[in-house]
């Protein structure tokens, strides 16, 4: 009966997909999203709305600050999980309690009328057999009814339904965080896509120079039509794979959209995070996070759950058959698998937590490491914009060290945008015990 009742509770809600699954930008005073309140003229520390806080992004843009309040507000699949959820909170336990008590009542009103209808046509000598079958039909069938309503009342009593319905509450509960923390995965992956097509393009323009010379040397003899031709080939492939890029990115723009409850035009401007900064990174506590993330997991939760209704079978068996019964036996195999079970469980989620622990600090050791690239190419461009002014080097020279300073930005970006993914992630795990 309790799984009749989950999956009552269940099924509203997840009748529909779920998009696939980071965490707010937990900020302090005087970070981004203190600036993005700022620009909308928030003071920090008042009292504002939803529609205050994210009105900072202009038309046409999104902040990843105010990403999850605008997702929350405005995603299909979050609203209807938001219905499912309220369903839930307007169950009235004592109501439901006092109806199965009249329920159960009233079928064994109607069970002691039958039984005296029955005794009494005895006596007159009106009883046939066919009756008698009727009769027995009708009590089987309101003793099966009786019994049914009765484990659920006796359920209800002990609180085991209120545990159900709590049960699925959090599930849909996570399904929405799971929303969110997916809508914040495509935000970065969008950005990412957008600084590949930078570098893409970066070297789209130097074939284009490249294309240009050999096409001078080839008139001047010094190349065969081949070589030229390969040239050119190669140019009209990275087109083509810019052109298929820019398709995935006004499709990963356009499902953005959607979650945001937006028109689907596949022009979202989507605007760089904040920085995390090495503070952050140092207060970082995996002994304490852990716990914390092993307190709010779904995933724990349902896997304890599933061990405790496989403790609970297996104690009804031996009250029910007895340990010589296949029924015992057979639930003690499924009481030991779901022990098990939940040992694998937690121990995959401590290993994945500690993977993307340790995932921050390398991004942000990478991070470092570009940095140091990119303050080298600024040195080196610099150099040779002064050799080029002195005529020492050429005008191609001076473009292909505009590039390599070009493409050390892009490299910091990306490990920036890495480390901010890593840091999101973290953030995810310890605050709602999600981990991507």
């Amino acid at each position: 009966m309790r799984k009749q009742i989950t999956a009552l509770a269940l099924s509203l809600a997840l009748c529909g997909s779920l998009l696939s699954a980071t965490a707010l930008a937990a900020e302090t005073p005087g970070t981004a999203a203190d600036a993005a309140m700022a620009a909308a003229g928030v003071k920090y520390g008042q009292t504002v709305t939803q529609k205050e806080l994210y009105a900072a992004d202009p038309e046409g843009t999104v902040s990843f600050a105010n990403l999850e309040t605008r997702v929350r507000e405005n995603n299909l699949t979050i609203r209807m999980l938001e219905e499912s959820i309220a369903s839930i909170d307007a169950v009235d336990y004592e109501k439901m309690y006092d109806e199965l008590k009249d329920g159960l009542n009233s079928i064994a009103k109607t069970q002691q009328t039958m039984l005296h209808l029955g005794q009494l046509d005895s006596a007159m000598g009106n009883s046939s057999l066919s009756g008698s079958f009727a009769s027995e039909y009708i009590f089987s069938n309101l003793d099966a009814s009786y019994d049914s309503l009765r484990d659920t009342f006796d359920d209800l009593k002990d609180g085991k339904i209120q545990a159900d319905y709590a049960a699925a509450k959090r599930q849909l509960e996570n399904a929405e965080d799971q929303v969110v923390m997916g809508a914040e995965t495509l935000y970065m992956a969008v950005l990412e896509m957008q600084n590949t097509r930078a570098g893409l393009q970066r070297q789209l323009d130097a074939l284009d120079r490249t294309v240009e010379e050999m096409e001078l040397r080839y008139k001047l003899g010094q190349i065969s039509a081949l070589t030229l031709q390969q040239v050119k080939d190669g140019r009209t492939q990275l087109s083509s794979g810019i052109a298929t890029l820019d398709m995935n990115i006004r499709s990963y723009t356009r499902q953005l959209e959607v979650m945001l409850g937006l028109e689907q035009t596949g022009t979202l401007t989507l605007t760089e995070p904040p920085q995390v900064s090495d503070k952050q990174v140092a207060e970082m506590d995996l002994n304490a996070a852990l716990a914390a993330a092993k307190e709010k997991s779904y995933d724990l939760f349902a896997a304890q759950k599933t061990l405790d209704d496989a403790e609970e079978t297996y104690r009804d068996s031996i009250k029910g058959y007895g340990q010589n019964n296949y029924h015992y036996k057979s639930a003690v195999h499924t009481y030991e698998a779901a022990k098990y079970t939940y040992q694998s469980t937690v121990q995959s989620f401590e290993l994945n937590f500690r993977a993307m622990y340790d995932a921050v600090a390398d991004y942000q050791q990478v991070l470092k490491a570009s940095q140091s690239a990119l303050d080298y190419q600024k040195n080196a461009y610099a150099a040779s914009q002064l050799k080029y002014q002195q005529g020492t080097i050429s005008k191609n020279a001076l473009l292909e060290a505009q590039d390599s300073l070009a493409s050390a930005e892009a490299d910091v970006t990306t490990a920036r945008h890495n480390l901010f993914s890593a840091y999101h992630t973290y953030l995810w795990a310890v605050e709602y015990g999600i981990l991507n």
